[in-house]
């Protein structure tokens, strides 16, 4: 099936050279994109043709928002939480007292595959309309063998389900302990039964460890993370969320694809990341969902250290809403609304792949066709409208879903 869009207003390619033109045209058979040229002239040439037409009516085109960091399945919520930290408590004395991770791990573990299938597919529709066409989604709510294969199933589910973003599935058992178990005690139980498991089970693309004081130690995290690697998953860490402990060191070591959080990581560690190819990967949403300060993003960018922006969508951090996460960098922080649209999108593609190989966070020839029509006819409005979603309509694997 062809489906030819033309008319289109400011497109912001997202290619090597950062280009942004208008009155392009864009071709698309299937699920990819095969030429992208002017408006007029496509439309000359294919006009007695039995494609599908798209008049974009001058409205402005991005490339398909990919969000690198989504606790997508989870039940339950932890609202009253933040009641708990005006009142001085911090997130570790919260999660001592059985609140954090582990009321959500209660409620997840009692909710049925059905309805975590009903809340994973509303989440994933949120998202889309949003923009975004691809997202990493981690387990980590389970935090015992069966239940940590349980979500990854349910998540394997989700991303055989038509017109929804596609899912880059990452095991995240290593997220905290239940009560009565140390930390110690359960990376040697991850390590004897739980990896072994997911591994068998081929459900998993990527491993992931909350890496942290008071959390998985760096020697822990680092022997998940081998064998993790050993058995064939691509690595990823939440480091550096509450202070500089060290997870910035271990994913330059190890060479992880991303390490995530990394609010305190120091300047000299972040150079040294991205010298071994580790993206850093920030999480706005969480510092603004907590009320604590920001990383400073222009300085990361003025040493050129590419970087990511995501969602961190969890149940302390109620934000399933890429455009938002980009007002955060824009209208708080003074960052460029083309630099924070790159981390979203190319970027981003670094860190999360697609499985089959199709380039994405791109409008280019062999992409896969992924990409949204704005509301106006300013590319720069993706990030301009908190309170709302900035989306007209979405491609998504080729198919036009108005929003």
């Amino acid at each position: 099936m062809r489906t030819i869009f033309f008319n289109a207003g400011p497109l912001a390619t997202l290619d090597e050279i950062d280009s942004i033109s208008n009155g392009k045209g864009i071709i698309v058979n299937d699920n990819v994109i095969t030429s992208i040229g002017n408006s007029s002239e496509i439309m000359e040439e294919y006009k007695s043709s039995d494609s599908k037409f798209v008049d974009v009516s001058g409205r402005a085109v991005i490339p398909g928002l990919i969000d690198a960091h989504n606790h997508l399945l989870w039940a339950g919520d932890r609202f009253n939480e933040h009641k708990l930290r005006m009142d001085g408590m911090t997130y570790s004395q919260i999660a001592a007292t059985g609140g954090g991770i582990m009321q959500t791990v209660t409620h997840t573990r009692q909710a049925s595959n059905d309805q975590l299938l009903r809340i994973g597919t509303q989440r994933m529709q949120e998202a889309l309309r949003n923009g975004c066409t691809f997202l990493e989604a981690k387990s980590g709510y389970g935090l015992s063998t069966n239940e940590e294969l349980r979500l990854l199933k349910v998540q394997r589910e989700l991303n055989q389900l038509d017109h929804l973003p596609s899912i880059h599935s990452t095991w995240m058992g290593a997220h905290a302990v239940t009560q009565g178990k140390s930390y110690q005690e359960y990376t040697e139980e991850i390590l004897s039964d739980q990896l072994p498991k997911v591994l068998e089970s081929g459900l998993a693309e990527s491993a992931d460890v909350f890496c942290e004081p008071g959390w998985f130690s760096i020697e822990q995290s680092e022997d998940i993370l081998n064998e993790s690697r050993k058995g064939g998953l691509n690595l990823r860490m939440h480091i550096d969320e509450f202070c500089n402990g060290g997870g910035g060191e271990l994913a330059s070591e190890l060479k992880v694809v991303t390490a995530d959080h990394a609010h305190y990581t120091p300047l000299d560690i972040r150079l040294e990341m991205m010298e071994n190819g580790v993206m850093t990967g920030f999480l706005p949403g969480t510092p603004y969902s907590n009320g604590d300060d920001w990383p400073d993003f222009n300085e990361v960018s003025s040493h050129d250290i590419d970087y990511t922006i995501a969602t961190d969508f969890n149940p302390n951090c109620h934000i399933n809403n890429l455009p938002f996460i980009g007002s955060l960098l824009v209208q708080r922080n003074n960052v460029d609304p083309y630099s924070a649209l790159v981390s979203v999108t190319r970027n981003a593609a670094k860190s999360t792949p697609r499985s089959d190989g199709l380039v994405h966070g791109k409008i280019e020839v062999g992409a896969v066709a992924n990409f949204n029509i704005l509301k106006s006819q300013h590319w720069e409005s993706w990030c301009m409208t908190p309170g709302s979603s900035p989306i007209h309509s979405v491609c998504l694997e080729g198919n036009i879903i108005d929003l």
